[in-house]
């Protein structure tokens, strides 16, 4: 399975900030595809010699690949408009044809940097407060 961490340096959330960054440029929108054809038989979940289906963990692993390979594409993109990371990535799909369907991955391709730190004031030792007794 691909490195979901690594997409070339582009860090991908589904949040709309990014907690410890600073957004210095918004490049806009940014997606990225992956088309995938309906037949049971070209995608791998069935066998072509006998009609048997294949395991829900190798079914699982083909439908996590084809969302990654649709994430990576996007991140792909990003990078090339000078992005390093996409903000609100969400996915969606639809039927292109009665045999394909693609799988889309979208967000926003914003320039973050990390935040700077409040400058630390000059600490006094606190006032003693006068003993009342």
């Amino acid at each position: 399975m691909r490195d979901a961490v690594n997409r070339g340096g582009v860090l991908v959330v589904t949040t709309d900030q990014l907690p410890g960054y600073t957004v210095r440029m918004v490049f806009g929108e940014v997606l990225g595809l992956s088309a995938r054809t309906l037949s049971p038989y070209t995608e791998g979940f069935k066998n072509v010699n006998d009609g048997t289906g294949v395991s829900m963990d190798v079914r699982i692993h083909m439908l996590t690949e084809c969302r990654l390979e649709a994430v990576d594409r996007m991140a792909r993109v990003a990078r090339r408009m000078g992005a390093n990371a996409v903000l609100a990535m969400r996915f969606d799909n639809r039927q292109v044809t009665e045999s394909w369907v693609e799988i889309c991955a979208y967000g926003t391709a914003v320039h973050a940097e990390v935040a700077a730190l409040p400058a630390l004031e000059s600490r006094q030792p606190p006032r003693r407060l006068p003993i009342c007794r």
